[in-house]
Formats: structure tokens, C-alpha cells, sequence
């Protein structure tokens, strides 16, 4: 695992975000930082993304990778802006292996056992559970997650305060991604006060497990 990895997971919280208007990274940053979470996943489901990656990776103080990456292109262009890593909702052969090659910090998405098994082949250690509460919450995890001893999971998809602790308190669970700390209506709103509250009680949420 890599140290920007290992530095982004010590947080055990990630969080997703969708931002619409490049020009708010900053004030999102402080907002971020303020509640104790010097770290973002910005998904790429809107134009601004790399732009936003952009802004958070120059500033020297937060840790960006990026989201929602679906293709080769995307994960070139993330790196590019500056992304430390990138995430994908699925398991694109493709995606992984160009990362890889590239030496690019790559987490998938997976849903069942067949894919782990794929991620395995390619050497990879961690994972994301996605739609993790659609697809059955913390039990599916708990099953799919059984017979691969090694591998570690970062389950995303309807994560909020009322069950992330239960997700962090397995064993096989490194972190869990969520977006009700830093919603787009939130961020689009300019509520940063609120989201730099939300982010405070979530970390002190988990600090508490």
C-alpha cells in the first residue's frame, strides 16, 4: 500500500464529493479541514472535477484522489490534475491494469466474489463495496468478505452516521466512504459552515469506536 494510501485511510472516513463549481474547492477545503478531515474522493460525475482536483492537490494541505473513474482517459486525467489515487463504482480490467502499469494507486469497485477474485489476480489488497446498503449492508460484506483473508474493504453507497460504525468495526473494513458530510445542494449552497460541523461530528463519531 502506498503512504498516500495509508495516509488517506487513517482517517477511516472518505469523503465522496460531487461539486458542480470549481471555484467553491477552496472554501470546501477549509470546510473539510476545519471539521479534521484533510482528505476527499472528488468524483468525476461533473465538469468541474479536475479543475476542483486541481485546486485541492496544489494547496499542500489535503490529500485528493478522484472518483467515479470509468475509463483509461479519466484516470490519466486525474493523475494529471494531481490525484493521489483514484477509485472506480466498478471493476474495469482495463482501468486496473493501465493504473497499475502506470504505477497509479488504483481502488475498484466490487459488488460479489468473482470480482474480489479479479482484483486479487491483479495483486490488488483493497477494495470498494459499492452500492454497499443496496446490495445488502454490512451482512453481504460480511459473506462475500469470508473467504478472502487478505483483502480489505472500503464499503461506499448509503454510509451515514447511523451505520458507519457498525461497517468500521469490522475487521475487514479499512474505511467507509460517504457524501452526507459535503452534499453537492450543501456545497452548491455555500453552507460550509454546516459541512465543516458535519464533518466534525463524524470524525468524532468514529474516534469513538
Amino acid at each position: 500500500m502506498t503512504t498516500e494510501l495509508s495516509d488517506f485511510f487513517q482517517h477511516r472516513i472518505i469523503p465522496v464529493i460531487a461539486i458542480e463549481e470549481s471555484e467553491l474547492a477552496t472554501p470546501l477545503a477549509k470546510a473539510l479541514i476545519k471539521g479534521g478531515l484533510p482528505c476527499a474522493e472528488i468524483t468525476f460525475r461533473t465538469a468541474a472535477a479536475k479543475s476542483v482536483i486541481e485546486t485541492l492537490a496544489s494547496r499542500g494541505d489535503m490529500l485528493v484522489g478522484a472518483g467515479t473513474v470509468l475509463t483509461t482517459e479519466q484516470a490519466q486525467e486525474a493523475v494529471d490534475a494531481g490525484a493521489a489515487f483514484v477509485i472506480s463504482p466498478g471493476f474495469n480490467p482495463k482501468v486496473v491494469e493501465y493504473c497499475l502499469t502506470n504505477s497509479i494507486p488504483v481502488i475498484p469497485g466490487i459488488a460479489t466474489p468473482t470480482e474480489i477474485q479479479q482484483a486479487i489476480e491483479f495483486g490488488l489488497k483493497v477494495v470498494k463495496f459499492f452500492p454497499a446498503e443496496s446490495f445488502g449492508g454490512l451482512s453481504t460484506l460480511k459473506a462475500i468478505s469470508a473467504p478472502f483473508a487478505e483483502m480489505k474493504f472500503i464499503p461506499t453507497g448509503g454510509i451515514n452516521t447511523g451505520n458507519i460504525c457498525d461497517y468500521l468495526t469490522h475487521p475487514k473494513v479499512i474505511a467507509a466512504g460517504g457524501s452526507w458530510m459535503a452534499t453537492t445542494p450543501l456545497i452548491s449552497n455555500r453552507q460550509f459552515k454546516e459541512i465543516a460541523r458535519l464533518t466534525g461530528e463524524a470524525v468524532s463519531l468514529v474516534a469513538s469506536i
